[in-house]
């Protein structure tokens, strides 16, 4: 290496360069010190911060599973034999003594083929559950997300039966594998297990579900009641779990058919008393038919155009054979004119046509929004965030909790799309899966 210049030959050497050269020699050091600068000041800065929860002042709970304790012995067990579970995280403050639990949905499973592909996945065993669980929207414990119920204890039930909860088959079914069709057992021991953990004592309980889970609530909302004590204000919500018996587009009953198979796989009919033995199987699981008889207080959430139903209840795979409604589908600015007017002249009229007898209900309420969505209690924006729907300038979280405190009569149904613009509405990727 050879030694540095003195300053004497630094002198010679600009002097040399000349005026017009110098300047440009000056001007590429300059870039050259900047650039250094620049790099060294990469390796310097300090890490950047994590970043926050888009709503709201924390991130979500993360909330770990527990394994129904002696469930296996009771013959309450998921799909392929393993335990149910659920994820608990307690109460604290005024809340420590009011439960609210949440049914996991999922869809269902109507045959031994579609059961078989879902007893490997987390919602036909408890061995693939995930071991943590966040709880967003009406489980958040941050009363900026959930101002009524954050401070509850609060309960994910997990859903692993394919029949929201209510399949009852005595003996193990073989079809060259093992099936268990437990999930009225399971509704049983998941029961049984909390009320040994303080729900027994609740003052106030609020049995909660979306999709699947939202049909199971309305199926086990009058059980919820029997368990508790007559002095424990006790209602129920179903999110996004009032599934219309109506015709798709080709003119076919599909939601029908479907609930047939489910019913007979799993031998759901004498699970409804109440219900007319000259329908069939299916006609008697769905919730227009299952709340007719529902004595204790009850929710309805539910959009007008519900993204799941637009899909496997209006347009159900095999309805569509040139793939008119593909678009459509997966985001409702994308339907052309004549698939709105079935939108709302079909399905829109026929779940407010279903609902309508229950609005003479005084206990009861409701929240119609005309948004593209599916399952609102259980994502924060939808829950209660800036960006929520609002009827009458109420979130869903604010309206349910007027309705569950009697602040007020809550019976909220929303004008036809696209009348709201504070509605969320999703836009899909790709289309929901279905079993």
């Amino acid at each position: 290496m050879p030694p540095p210049l003195s300053v004497h030959q630094l002198r010679l050497f600009w002097r040399r360069l000349g005026p017009r050269h110098a300047a440009f020699f000056a001007l590429a050091l300059l870039a050259a010190a900047f650039a250094l600068a620049l790099t060294l000041s990469r390796y310097a800065a300090p890490p950047a911060p994590s970043p926050t929860p888009t709503y709201g002042h924390r991130l979500p709970a993360l909330v770990d599973i527990t394994l129904v304790d002696g469930a296996t012995r009771k013959g309450a067990v998921c799909l392929d034999g393993t335990p149910p579970a659920y994820h608990f995280l307690p109460g604290f403050g005024d809340g420590a003594n009011n439960w609210l639990l949440h049914l996991e949905g999922g869809s269902w499973c109507r045959s031994f083929k579609s059961c078989a592909r879902r007893k490997k996945t987390n919602l036909g065993s408890s061995a693939y559950m995930d071991t943590r669980a966040e709880f967003v929207g009406i489980l958040s414990d941050d009363p900026s997300q959930n101002p009524d119920f954050y401070n509850w204890n609060k309960v994910k039930i997990r859903y692993c039966d394919g029949a929201s909860f209510s399949g009852h088959v005595q003996d193990e079914v073989k079809n060259g594998t093992g099936f268990f069709f437990r999930g009225q057992r399971i509704w049983e021991a998941v029961m049984a297990e909390l009320l040994s953990k303080g729900l027994a004592r609740a003052k106030k309980a609020f049995l909660t579900g979306c999709s699947a889970g939202g049909l199971s609530t309305y199926i086990h909302c009058d059980d919820f009641r029997a368990l508790l004590p007559k002095t424990s204000t006790v209602k129920c919500l179903a999110d996004g779990g009032f599934f219309l018996d109506v015709e798709d587009i080709s003119g076919r009953r599909y939601m029908r058919a479907f609930y047939n198979d489910v019913a007979q796989l799993q031998d759901v009919r004498k699970k409804f008393p109440h219900c007319s033995p000259d329908k069939e199987p299916g006609q008697c699981f769905f919730p227009q038919e299952v709340a007719k008889s529902i004595g204790t207080p009850m929710f309805i959430l539910n959009p007008a155009y519900d993204v799941w139903q637009v899909e496997h209840v209006l347009s159900p795979e095999g309805s569509d054979p040139q793939n008119l409604w593909r678009d459509c589908r997966t985001d409702i600015t994308k339907c052309s004119s004549k698939q709105l007017e079935i939108l709302q002249g079909r399905f829109r009229k026929a779940l407010l046509d279903a609902i309508d007898e229950f609005k003479n209900r005084r206990d009861w309420g409701m929240f119609i929004d005309s948004c593209f969505i599916h399952c609102q209690s259980m994502k924060a924006v939808a829950w209660h965030s800036p960006s929520a729907a609002r009827i009458n300038n109420k979130t869903v979280a604010e309206a349910v909790g007027d309705w569950f405190f009697d602040r007020r009569e809550v019976k909220e149904i929303d004008c036809e799309y696209p009348c709201n613009p504070t509605c969320y509405n999703v836009v899909l990727d790709q289309p929901y899966k279905e079993d």
